[in-house]
């Protein structure tokens, strides 16, 4: 994505949220500094917003937004600040996306499905083999042609998309043996993201899902509660999942964008000025993240291999098969139908 289509990305979501403001009041739950001993500092600010994550501090998407942060402060002269919270200090995601809800925090980032419990229409990004490759994924999730009125059809209900960022090729990975077809996961039990289409998604690969928190996985494959999970490389071993669950197994069934969203109350407390910071800088964040990720997904992998884990190949168009009806039945409207087809036409 380059800067030009940045900016306009900026200015096109700026607009709608600029719009929301009009009819709008309040501030979010914007805490000091001081307040934020568990975070990193992002220097100091006159009002700082929370942003919660669930993973640790060295992930991809972590380390851009605590840069982002930092280059916000600067940007506004001290007036904005964020901080992020790794490792689920704040709750679990379908937790944080109620805070965000209820003004508590102001900013979180969440795994796609999730925001299908609130629109339903947000499974078009969340359906097999949708991307061709992270650079079709991040240039097609964050064009405002194609998104603009998805991202904002939950301002009603207290959250906004201000953006989607990469979120790894999810994978197969388990504490039994390699898997290589479908009928290899049969009376496997293997954690999802809480959402009707990953459990859907799981039963047609030939498991069964179990959606739970991704600070329970580790615990759970260990006492034989679950067998496994599906998530990108960086993520399996960041956690040591590598540890509990050796086999890891290339489907490469999804990958799916995950969403920095906000309390579109936070937005309409800011000038139009520092809105179009905040918005053009999460546009920069997101190329970096991409980056980010391409460089440690290779160091994870080399990692999990050094200490044992076994990678496979899979006969990938017995899982694209598979899942073939599942894509087919979850675009059941106009609207998504023409974002799908909008996507699939950029990779071509």
């Amino acid at each position: 994505m380059r800067r030009n289509k940045a900016v306009s990305i900026a200015a096109l979501i700026g607009a709608s949220v600029l719009a929301f403001s009009a009819c709008s009041a309040g501030t979010g739950a914007a805490v000091s500094t001081a307040d934020s001993s568990e975070a990193a500092d992002s220097g100091p600010a006159d009002t700082v917003f929370k942003l919660a994550f669930n993973q640790q501090p060295t992930h991809p998407q972590a380390v851009s937004l605590t840069a982002m942060g930092e280059r916000l402060t600067e940007r506004t002269d001290g007036r904005y600040g964020i901080e992020v919270f790794p490792n689920e200090t704040l709750g679990a995601q379908r937790e944080t996306i109620e805070l965000v809800q209820a003004g508590t925090i102001e900013m979180a980032m969440i795994a796609g499905p999730l925001l299908e419990n609130f629109n339903p229409d947000f499974v078009v990004f969340d359906l097999p083999f949708t991307f061709d490759s992270q650079a079709h994924q991040r240039e097609t999730t964050n064009d405002p042609e194609i998104v603009s009125e998805l991202y904002s059809s939950l301002d009603d209900q207290g959250i906004h998309v201000l953006g989607a960022f990469h979120g790894g090729v999810r994978n197969m990975y388990n504490s039994k043996g390699p898997i290589t077809t479908p009928a290899d996961l049969a009376g496997m039990k293997i954690r999802v993201i809480e959402s009707d289409t990953n459990i859907e998604m799981m039963k047609l690969m030939g498991g069964s899902g179990t959606p739970m928190g991704m600070g329970e996985v580790y615990t759970a494959i260990q006492s034989g509660v679950i067998d496994g999970a599906e998530n990108n490389e960086l993520s399996y071993t960041s956690v040591k999942h590598s540890e509990v669950a050796p086999y890891y197994s290339y489907t490469r069934h999804l990958m799916l964008p995950d969403y920095l969203i906000v309390n579109p109350t936070v937005l309409a407390a800011m000038s139009a000025e520092d809105q179009e910071v905040l918005l053009d800088e999460i546009s920069i964040t997101v190329e970096e993240e991409g980056s980010l990720w391409e460089t440690q997904v290779e160091e994870a992998t080399q990692l999990a291999a050094d200490s044992g884990v076994k990678f496979n190949e899979v006969d990938e168009a017995a899982f694209a098969a598979a899942l073939e009806p599942l894509v087919e039945s979850k675009l059941d409207n106009d609207f998504i139908r023409d974002i799908h087809a909008k996507v699939r036409a950029a990779a071509e």
